[in-house]
């Protein structure tokens, strides 16, 4: 079971308003880069289904966060159907990501009480997603769909929350224009994890970045 409910999770995204995307094979790399990440203030970290056996990984880092994290809420990406969202929310997923929207993800999800956040590249996918229950929606791919997208869906729509994923940098000008386009939070994926870091400079990373988002969302 999701160790956090779906409001707790909402809340987490918002107050701490970056979401770390990552895939490792290796389980112990993994943790420690879940462990750095918390330790740099974030608080909820989406762990992709990206590669042969990612469940058995994600099983571990479940796990892992559960003692070392324990305000960490662990969630899925890169989920397309209800079966492979079925598998993970037995895991302990606390919530789930897709690049596209399934109606049959989200009739899972909610079954379940987990956030099911669905990638939507229009207003109207945006529009289906919230009538079945999304109160997330992730704009993908963002640097393909930019700013301008996430302000003018927010114009005739301002009680959508929004979450982007791609072409979003830890960066104070970056962030800057995403928050203040109106997202919820970001999603964000290598910019987070330079090759060759070390946890904390990954710590310190993720604490300047979160620090630029929450001093934009004021």
């Amino acid at each position: 079971m999701a160790r956090f409910d779906k409001l707790e999770v909402l809340k987490k995204m918002g107050e701490a308003p970056i979401v770390p995307v990552y895939y490792n094979k290796d389980a112990q790399t993994a943790c420690e880069i879940v462990k750095a990440c918390y330790d740099g203030g974030i608080r909820a970290f989406e762990f992709t289904n990206r590669g042969d056996f990612a469940h058995e990984v994600f099983a571990e880092v479940v796990k892992f966060a559960a003692k070392e994290c324990p305000e960490m809420a662990v969630g899925v990406g890169s989920v397309v159907e209800a079966a492979t969202a079925a598998l993970y929310i037995q895991l302990g997923a606390c919530f789930v990501v897709g690049p596209l929207f399934n109606p049959g993800v989200a009739k899972t999800c909610n079954r379940r009480g987990v956030p099911y956040t669905p990638g939507c590249g229009s207003v109207s996918e945006v529009g289906f997603a919230q009538e079945v229950g999304c109160d997330l929606c992730k704009v993908f791919p963002g640097d393909v769909l930019g700013p301008k997208f996430v302000k003018g869906l927010l114009a005739p729509m301002p009680w959508s929350k929004l979450m982007v994923t791609g072409g979003v940098e830890p960066t104070e000008e970056n962030l800057t224009v995403w928050f203040k386009a109106g997202v919820y939070c970001v999603g964000m994926g290598a910019k987070l994890f330079p090759k060759g870091a070390t946890p904390a400079e990954i710590s310190a990373k993720c604490a300047e970045a979160l620090s630029i988002a929450k001093n934009v969302k004021k």
